[in-house]
């Protein structure tokens, strides 16, 4: 049977279907799971799938349909983040992408407002005038001449790069390779992350989860940091030590953490929940791990994103974002 099939696993709207029907183009079959009447036409949309399109494996499709995949040039996340998918029982040569920089417009916007808002104590302030207190002569932070670190330098790193220059902000960045196409005033590997954690006035975290990553943000790194610098999480909680943050914010009042990335969330954990009282404290800005959450008018670029990387694996090129073995943690 031949695969040049696009198999989209999950249900979408009139409109998404468009999408990626017009990102696909004439590459072959766009074929919806949704629409199959039985198991056996669901197992014949998936063998004849050069990639796979999904939004979540544990969900989108029944655990005896995963051996089907075995066969596809690729399994493509809609997602950036993939660390709550079943990866490690899928088949093993199976080649998996996530959607790295599909949210990066607006989760980068989403960055630059809290570190702005914590750079300028909008919301400590407020709640000193409402206290009664007009604090018009406590200094806020300047923005230009500083150091901005951005620790995971893919998609969302390069997007935060650009709008914090145009703050005037010089960029420190860390990636696997120590090199990018984006400018940088400075750039290293993981390795280097002390000389990262020291120069920065706002830190933003943008890496992955991984074996590799989980904790790398822990008492002594964050010691490493200035005591009025700004920490900005999108990526995931578990890169950051939740109690070594709040032992750091209590001891170090100027220190800012902007956390949209939490350590139980509902969708990857089933419930919300924060192990400390750091929401109790004053410098911590928070919200619900919803950066990405803009409405439609951005699904069509990401449906576009997700599916031009399926294009490139049935054309026979090597997909972007692939997931390295190391990195199916679940």
């Amino acid at each position: 049977m031949t695969r040049n099939a696009l198999t989209v696993a999950f249900d979408a709207s009139t409109r998404d279907r468009r999408s990626v029907a017009d990102s696909w183009g004439e590459a072959g079959p766009v074929l919806w799971l949704v629409d199959a009447a039985t198991p056996d036409e669901r197992a014949g949309m998936l063998r004849r799938a050069a990639a796979v399109l999904v939004q979540h494996t544990g969900k989108d499709l029944r655990r005896d349909e995963w051996p089907l995949l075995a066969g596809a040039q690729l399994l493509q996340a809609i997602t950036a983040g993939v660390d709550y998918m079943p990866l490690r029982e899928l088949p093993p040569a199976l080649p998996v992408a996530c959607n790295g920089g599909a949210y990066a417009e607006p989760m980068a916007e989403h960055g630059a407002a809290m570190a702005l808002a914590a750079a300028k104590r909008l919301f400590a302030e407020h709640a000193e005038l409402r206290a009664g207190h007009f604090n018009q002569f406590q200094p806020n932070a300047m923005l230009a001449g500083g150091v901005c670190s951005i620790l995971g330098f893919g998609g969302i790193g390069a997007v935060v790069a650009r709008l914090m220059r145009a703050f005037g902000m010089r960029i420190h960045a860390i990636n696997r390779r120590g090199t990018s196409e984006e400018p940088t005033e400075w750039i290293g590997v993981p390795q280097d992350i002390d000389a990262l954690l020291e120069a920065a006035d706002i830190l933003f975290v943008t890496a992955p989860l991984s074996t590799a990553t989980e904790g790398v943000i822990d008492a002594d790194a964050l010691g490493r940091m200035k005591e009025n610098a700004i920490l900005v999480n999108l990526a995931r909680g578990e890169l950051i030590d939740e109690r070594a943050l709040y032992n750091h914010l209590q001891a170090r009042p100027a220190f800012t953490a902007c956390l949209d990335a939490w350590w139980v969330e509902p969708i990857r954990h089933g419930a919300f929940r924060v192990d400390t009282p750091l929401l109790d404290l004053p410098n911590v800005i928070g919200s619900p791990h919803n950066s990405a959450s803009v409405g439609g008018r951005w699904r069509p670029v990401v449906l576009a994103r997700a599916v031009a990387n399926c294009a490139r694996a049935a054309r026979g090129e090597t997909p972007l974002h692939l997931i390295r073995p190391e990195e199916r943690m679940q």
